[in-house]
């Protein structure tokens, strides 16, 4: 399994700044967590989703790392 942290929780970071840049002021705490959930609610049916071109990044680590890939 692959993990790209630093990426993904820019991704995140940019998602939930990018709502809140053109609101300007929220009424309450609770209103401002409520369009958090909200919004991560969404951001995260995109995780489910396959890795992009993967299949040729894994042709290349093949050949590029062949002792470390263990054969399937």
């Amino acid at each position: 399994m692959i993990y790209y942290t630093t990426n993904a929780i820019e991704s995140v970071n940019m998602s939930l700044r990018k709502l809140t840049k053109n609101r300007g002021s929220f009424p309450s705490d609770e209103a401002l967590l409520k369009l958090f959930y909200l919004a991560l609610r969404n951001i995260s049916q995109k995780w489910t989703m396959p890795i992009r071109d993967w299949k040729a990044a894994l042709t290349r680590f093949t050949i590029q790392f062949e002792e470390r890939i263990p054969k399937a």
